[in-house]
């Protein structure tokens, strides 16, 4: 048997199991396989007839998106490549069919390329978009994608010897431990948050991707305007019109806000702050990533900054490397 037809049979399996107490550990293992076959059919194939078959975009710029959607959908076009400044990098992938993840139209070797974004935008039509979304979000699901989620806060460390040892910091209501002893029996567990076994199943496959995504629903000039505001009201949603050039400047700012991105401004001593010339950042950078980021060496000879934004309690604030920078943030950086 195949590993398709061994997915297949497993997630038949966990549709037709009623979820309760009795069944929970039952459903606890048959995820976990299923976890361990949608790795290995994620693998790379080592037969020489799979060299060429796939693709990827060298990374550039201060950000990728990658733009993921079915083929009817319009994509790229509602996107300009810079905003604010930054450098952004847009992936307009091919679209993706049911049954990417298992290989159909190419989908391993798109969603693998979307792995590598900084946030994903999921262009769907909105005269069927709850359909389409649904379908994409399980096809991205199925590869080991997480949308919108953050990383469950667990740490787990092999051990080559001692079977398992388990502690928990938290009342637990999803996992017990008795199911992750059924889970996992080699690695030694220190779980600090009430995890489902689905994310438990994440930490121990360790190749899961967390990024941000925003929903976008084009085409809301076909559909009603009630359907525009229920579409509107969805987390994580922004509904555009690229025919009618409707909310794209929302569109941005959203994007902008997803990716975490501020701009900080360079000052020579003497001279006014150089407004037309941005170091875009991400959020929490501090005055040594700036450093970093206008010399390699600059960092070694810093003495101390003067910080205008913000960031500080008063302008200019004398600071070190350490301070965090805020979006438009001027500073002059004073050397040895």
């Amino acid at each position: 048997m195949g590993i398709l037809e061994k997915i297949a049979e497993i997630e038949k399996e966990i549709s037709r199991t009623q979820k309760n107490k009795a069944t929970e550990y039952h459903l606890g293992l048959l995820k976990a396989k299923l976890a361990k076959y949608r790795a290995q059919l994620l693998e790379p194939s080592k037969s020489a007839g799979a060299k060429g078959e796939g693709f990827d975009v060298m990374k550039s710029g201060d950000a990728r998106v990658a733009l993921i959607g079915f083929p009817s959908v319009v994509g790229s076009a509602a996107m300009p490549a810079g905003y604010k400044g930054a450098n952004i990098q847009l992936l307009d992938l091919p679209g993706i069919i049911e049954g990417a993840a298992q290989g159909k139209g190419r989908g391993r070797q798109v969603i693998a390329v979307a792995r590598t974004a900084d946030v994903v935008i999921m262009m769907l039509d909105a005269t069927k978009g709850d359909v389409q979304r649904a379908l994409l979000e399980k096809e991205l699901e199925s590869v080991g994608i997480r949308l919108n989620r953050l990383k469950p806060n667990i740490y787990f460390k092999p051990k080559k010897c001692g079977g398992l040892s388990y502690n928990s910091t938290v009342p637990l209501t999803h996992c017990s431990e008795k199911l992750v002893q059924l889970i996992l029996h080699e690695y030694s567990i220190l779980s600090q948050e009430d995890c489902t076994p689905d994310e438990f199943i994440d930490v121990i496959v360790g190749n899961r991707v967390y990024m941000p995504c925003l929903y976008v629903y084009n085409k809301v000039d076909q559909i009603s305007m009630e359907e525009v505001d229920r579409l509107a009201r969805k987390s994580h949603s922004v509904v555009i019109s690229c025919g009618m050039d409707l909310n794209l400047d929302y569109l941005l700012e959203k994007l902008w806000e997803y990716l975490a991105l501020i701009c900080i401004y360079t000052k020579k001593r003497g001279e006014r702050p150089d407004f037309g010339d941005a170091i875009i950042m991400r959020r929490g950078a501090t005055v040594e990533h700036v450093c970093h980021r206008i010399h390699r060496s600059l960092a070694s000879q810093f003495k101390y900054a003067l910080v205008w934004g913000t960031s500080t309690k008063y302008s200019p604030q004398r600071v070190g490397l350490t301070h965090v920078m805020e979006h438009e943030d001027v500073i002059q950086i004073v050397k040895k």
